[in-house]
């Protein structure tokens, strides 16, 4: 009888080295797009935070345009106005905004009135987040880059007597 000759075994499937290399790399590119995930999320809060400012901004700077000569000098003068009669100050130049009306304070808006000259009106409005509500109103005017501002508009507005 002829002898049978044997062929040389495939083994199937992977070594255990093999499985774990590849478990590691999967690992390695998951772990890279969570990190890629958690930073989307977080510039999309950031984006979403610096627009709601400059919405609030230009609302504030549109509110001071339809004031009145009047209304204008007592906002700068006294850093409030009045507009409705009530004896309640409708317009402050420094004011926490809560836009959920979650009872927490969302923006702290800022306004700074000067007069340069009679009818003349600077106006710089100045939104930051909740981390500046513990820093003086002066120290916020001082140096708003420092302090994290998230708008910063400014612009003239002109009367005529």
């Amino acid at each position: 009888m002829g002898r049978v000759k044997s062929r040389p075994r495939k083994d199937a499937g992977f070594t255990l080295i093999e499985a774990v290399v590849g478990i590691a790399l999967v690992a390695v590119a998951v772990l890279g797009l969570a990190q890629m995930f958690t930073l989307s999320v977080m510039n999309n809060l950031r984006s979403d935070r610096i627009t709601t400012a400059a919405f609030l901004a230009q609302q504030r700077l549109d509110s001071l345009r339809n004031l009145t000569l009047a209304e204008l000098t007592a906002f700068a003068q006294n850093g409030s106005v009045d507009l409705n009669g009530d004896s309640t100050p409708d317009l402050l130049n420094d004011e926490l905004i809560d836009l959920n009306l979650d009872n927490h304070n969302d923006y702290r808006l800022i306004t700074q009135v000067t007069q340069p000259s009679a009818g003349t009106f600077n106006i710089q409005v100045m939104v930051f987040t909740p981390e500046q509500f513990k820093y003086a109103r002066s120290e916020l005017v001082a140096s708003p880059d420092t302090h994290r501002v998230r708008a910063n508009l400014s612009t003239v507005i002109s009367r005529a007597f």
